[in-house]
């Protein structure tokens, strides 16, 4: 008799590093992301078995999900195994989550095959290890919009504490992801050591205030918050035609635009479908004529992150 268990799950995109937000805030995307086939195995430890897609490590330790799923069976000491599929769709190094939805997918399809034992803060500790494989550093921006759902803020990595915070009804994100590629550690490099008091104060109450416009349905506030004093101006370097697209978007009605994680992916907010199509197509024709190319995606804010689909 075969006792095998699987469950089938979307691993959603995330967009992190929200203007103002940077390493702090996160929001989760409903049309972009990753599928995900996990299932039992009489054979202890995790092994993964199939990747379509992209070219990525089957070796458990070379590859995010396989990291993050290690370091949850090491903690749970489970008297199985695990097998996992992975379905790429997310480009690695889009800016869009791509490690995160693996490192992610993997902890919480095991956790939902051992009955949940764990919660959605323990899983992201244990996503974050994968994560690190990635970006070379522990961090939760990405993860936790993915396994929290809506916008996340990660008040503190050190113990790790998440808020989940109330996302508008009508608030809808457009991306451009320009086909090349921006190294998180190189995006890293470029970023100041030391910023000004007079900085580091319109980037603290750009925050605050992007936080309750989130709380009250604020899109006037939502749009006056939308700004990066500080790392913006920085990376928007390494992207191509970044300035055209933020003048192109904020024209069409955009309540802001900015780097997606450490780009080259770029994200916009809008109030309503409408709008965030209209910006769309307002990015898609900066790029049309340029020699790049790119994806475009329209999404509204995902509130569930991972789930459990049917194959």
């Amino acid at each position: 008799m075969n006792s095998t268990k699987e469950v089938y799950i979307f691993s959603p995109g995330t967009v992190s590093n929200v203007s103002c937000g940077f390493d702090v805030l996160g929001f989760c995307l409903e049309t972009v992301g990753d599928k995900m086939v996990v299932r039992t195995s009489p054979q202890k430890g995790i092994r993964i078995t199939k990747i379509e897609g992209f070219d990525l490590p089957f070796e458990t330790d070379k590859n995010v999900a396989g990291v993050s799923a290690q370091a949850l069976i090491d903690d749970l000491k489970p008297d199985v195994g695990f097998e996992i599929e992975i379905y790429k769709h997310i480009k690695p190094g889009s800016g869009i989550g791509s490690s995160a939805a693996s490192a992610a997918g993997s902890v919480f399809a095991i956790n939902e095959l051992m009955g949940k034992p764990y919660d959605k803060t323990q899983l992201t500790q244990f996503a974050m290890k994968g994560e690190a494989v990635a970006s070379q550093s522990e961090h939760a921006d990405n993860l936790a919009p993915a396994i929290f759902g809506g916008f996340t803020l990660v008040k503190s990595l050190s113990p790790l504490e998440i808020l989940k915070l109330p996302v508008p009804d009508e608030l809808y994100a457009t991306i451009i992801h320009p086909q090349i590629e921006i190294k998180t550690a190189e995006a890293r490099a470029i970023l100041p050591k030391m910023v000004s008091m007079q900085q580091g104060i319109l980037q603290w109450s750009n925050v605050g205030s992007l936080v309750h416009a989130l709380h009250t349905e604020d899109y006037e506030l939502l749009k006056r918050s939308l700004h990066d004093a500080i790392v913006e101006p920085h990376r928007s370097q390494l992207i191509p035609h970044f300035n055209e697209i933020k003048k192109a978007t904020l024209e069409c009605g955009a309540l802001g635009t900015g780097i997606s994680g450490s780009g080259p992916s770029i994200f916009t907010l809008s109030k309503g479908e409408s709008t965030a199509k209209a910006v769309e197509q307002a990015m898609r024709k900066v790029y049309e004529n340029k020699s790049i190319d790119f994806e475009t995606y329209v999404s509204k804010v995902n509130p569930e992150g991972i789930k459990v689909i049917n194959s």
